[in-house]
C-alpha cells in the first residue's frame, strides 16, 4: 500500500511539473491516458532512483561533498531525464526537452513529492 501511495504522490508532481516547467510534457490526448502516462512515468523514475541513485552517489560522493549536496540536484534531474528517454523508448506521450528542463523539474517534483509525504504517515508498528 505504502508503494502504492509513493507512486501516485510521485505522478501528482509530475503532474505539476508539467504545469509549472516549460520543457516537461504529456502529450497524451485525452485525460485517462495522460493519468496513465503520469503513473506509469512515476513507477519508471522510482525505478531509475531506486537502482541508479546509490550508486552515483557512491561514486560521486566527491562531487555531493565538494559542492555541499548541490551536485545532488544536477543527478537528479539528469535522472528524470533519463526516465524521459526511457518512457519514449516505451512510446509513452511523455517528454523532457532537455537538461534544464529536467534540472527544474527535478525542484519541482522533489518540493511537491516532500510537501506530499508530509501528509502521508508511516506507521513502523
Amino acid at each position: 500500500m505504502k508503494i502504492l501511495i509513493r507512486v501516485v504522490i510521485t505522478a501528482v508532481a509530475l503532474w505539476v511539473a508539467t504545469l509549472v516547467v516549460n520543457g516537461i510534457d504529456v502529450t497524451a490526448a485525452t485525460t485517462p491516458r495522460k493519468v496513465g502516462t503520469l503513473v506509469v512515468v512515476a513507477v519508471v523514475f522510482g525505478l531509475i532512483n531506486g537502482f541508479l541513485k546509490p550508486i552515483i552517489k557512491t561514486v560521486g560522493c566527491a562531487f555531493y561533498v565538494l559542492t555541499l549536496g548541490l551536485f545532488a540536484l544536477v543527478v537528479n534531474g539528469l535522472l528524470l531525464w533519463l526516465a524521459s528517454w526511457a518512457a519514449g523508448r516505451m512510446h509513452l506521450p511523455f517528454h523532457v526537452s532537455g537538461f534544464w528542463a529536467g534540472f527544474w523539474g527535478a525542484i519541482v517534483v522533489g518540493v511537491i513529492s516532500w510537501l506530499l509525504n508530509l501528509f502521508v504517515h508511516d506507521d513502523e508498528d
